[in-house]
């Protein structure tokens, strides 16, 4: 993180639920929508952090990436155990708010915004290319690039950075998944043109290379066992993990 940014929009305003040492928004996808539309242009070269039980834990247990989940703008409640939890903590109106129904609500809207997609593989960026000249047309797509699976050089990280500010976005959608992406937001805060936003499988969502799950599903805070019947080998032992310490450490606890 840049220690001499400063947010351009007083942050203790917005209201949260610290969970675990994370400060999550208490906020609903109305209230988000409303405050991006308000504060595009001051938002730029901040971030967005997306929280769920997984990331919310893993900063618990890392300090440092517990000071980046607290240092963009905001670190809204994908989880919906996060925002269970917070309502339970006396914040009424705090409800799930997803990382990719965010960026689908953004690229609906007719205010003209411009999009940058950083992250994943070419051919899932040649599909999501596709998919949002069909399903979004009036979005104003203003690039896409596929990083490379490792480190970058500080050549290809200046590259970059040049890329997407030539561009000049609103937006920055980051799909590296977590915890990569959000160390990259906050490595290149104050020095990207664009609120960037962390998505994870996002990307993958709006693709079509993963699905999601049925909405009685999500409003029962079961899309997370919707992945878990997609990809058992890879997800099994996270959510083993991480939701019995969250549940152990945060509901029992208390923390």
């Amino acid at each position: 993180m840049d220690a001499n940014f400063k947010h351009k929009i007083d942050k203790s305003k917005i209201p949260y639920c610290k969970i675990l040492g994370v400060k999550v928004s208490a906020i609903n996808m109305d209230w988000l929508i409303a405050f991006t539309k308000e504060n595009i242009k001051k938002l730029s070269g901040d971030y967005v952090c997306v929280a769920n039980v997984h990331t919310t834990v893993t900063a618990y247990e890392d300090k440092e990436y517990r000071m980046i989940q607290n240092g963009g703008i905001l670190t809204i409640p994908d989880g919906g155990p996060l925002a269970s939890l917070g309502r339970k903590r006396g914040h009424q109106e705090m409800a799930r708010t997803t990382g990719p129904s965010y960026m689908t609500e953004m690229l609906s809207q007719a205010q003209g915004y411009r999009h940058f997609f950083y992250g994943a593989t070419p051919e899932t960026l040649k599909k999501l290319k596709a998919v949002l000249a069909e399903k979004y047309p009036n979005a104003e797509i203003v690039g896409m690039i596929s990083p490379p699976f490792r480190p970058l050089t500080d050549m290809e990280d200046a590259e970059i950075m040049e890329k997407i500010n030539h561009a000049t976005p609103d937006f920055v959608w980051v799909g590296l998944g977590a915890p990569k992406q959000e160390k990259w937001m906050a490595e290149h805060q104050g020095r990207i043109c664009g609120l960037m936003v962390g998505v994870g499988a996002g990307f993958d969502y709006l693709a079509g290379n993963i699905k999601r799950a049925p909405k009685w599903m999500q409003d029962l805070n079961l899309e997370w066992f919707y992945r878990l019947l997609q990809e058992p080998k890879r997800l099994f032992k996270r959510y083993l993990i991480t939701n019995t310490k969250y549940i152990w450490h945060a509901v029992v606890r208390g923390r």
